[in-house]
């Protein structure tokens, strides 16, 4: 049986998280793993302001203290009631360390990380990708299913290919972990640049690879920069695909200068994204 993480922030409870973890986790007949990170230093509330503000600081920091840990079994409450509504085997894990190593620790034991693009584990705001979706993609040790802040059922998958290893290795990894989704319409989606062919990268090859993994999957292949007709040809589509890539190949020096896809998808459109990094 496979495990899936389900992350969630218990002071703002990720709704489109845990719709996402139950989908797949129903899907593919999973066990849902629902993983609060509760590092004991992160509140929900400014703690400067409070000891420059309050006139008996270690009172009020009690009764607040109190709040969020009310809060935070609540969140943890309506994930159990939620999966226990929708029929499906789960249980909770509450990390009380440093959120970060906590669940890249957990990802040694998982197949799955669901988590939402919008995560900080922090008071800061961010825009997508956060700092801490971006460094949990570096470092966890599964593929990761990064969801967008609303929920719409996944009803068709996109592969991107662009050729690697790191495209192919997450193909297979969805096909391994999802199996029950790829009778979904499947599309197989490649760009190259205007002076190549449009031939599929290592054609024969590749189409063998999918004949045996997704039979029923569709091509479509176009010329120009990956970035634009990636995104283009997403945000034409009708439907909530689920798109599957490889990413974050390249070390931490060569992002600084290159963006990775999954960043580009993260922060330009609202799809699920099922990242695998080889």
């Amino acid at each position: 049986m496979k495990k899936y993480l389900a992350v969630f922030d218990g002071f703002k409870m990720s709704k489109s998280t845990l719709d996402y973890a139950i989908q797949v986790t129903k899907a593919t007949d999973a066990h849902l793993v629902g993983v609060f990170l509760d590092e004991s230093v992160y509140r929900s509330y400014d703690v400067y302001k409070v000891i420059m503000e309050s006139g008996d600081v270690t009172r009020t920091m009690n009764e607040l203290d109190a709040k969020d840990q009310q809060k935070r079994n609540e969140s943890a409450l309506y994930f159990q009631q939620a999966c226990e509504k929708a029929g499906i085997r789960f249980n909770i894990h509450r990390d009380k360390k440093i959120a970060e190593l906590e669940l890249k620790h957990e990802s040694i034991f998982a197949d799955l990380v669901i988590i939402s693009k919008a995560e900080t584990f922090s008071l800061l705001k961010e825009k997508a990708p956060t700092r801490f979706v971006r460094n949990l993609l570096t470092v966890t040790q599964c593929p990761v299913l990064v969801v967008p802040p609303k929920y719409k059922p996944i009803d068709s998958i996109t592969l991107l290919y662009d050729g690697g290893p790191s495209a192919v290795y997450a193909a297979k990894m969805f096909s391994y972990l999802m199996d029950d989704l790829k009778e979904l319409p499947i599309e197989v989606f490649t760009v190259k640049d205007s002076t190549s062919t449009v031939r599929l990268p290592d054609n024969k090859l590749m189409r063998e690879f999918t004949k045996w993994h997704f039979p029923h999957a569709t091509y479509t292949v176009l010329k120009g920069e990956a970035e634009e007709q990636v995104c283009g040809h997403l945000r034409n589509q009708s439907g909530n695909e689920l798109v599957v890539l490889g990413a974050y190949r390249r070390g931490e020096i060569s992002r600084m200068f290159k963006t990775s896809m999954a960043d580009i998808l993260m922060r330009d459109l609202d799809q699920p994204l099922f990242i695998a990094h080889h």
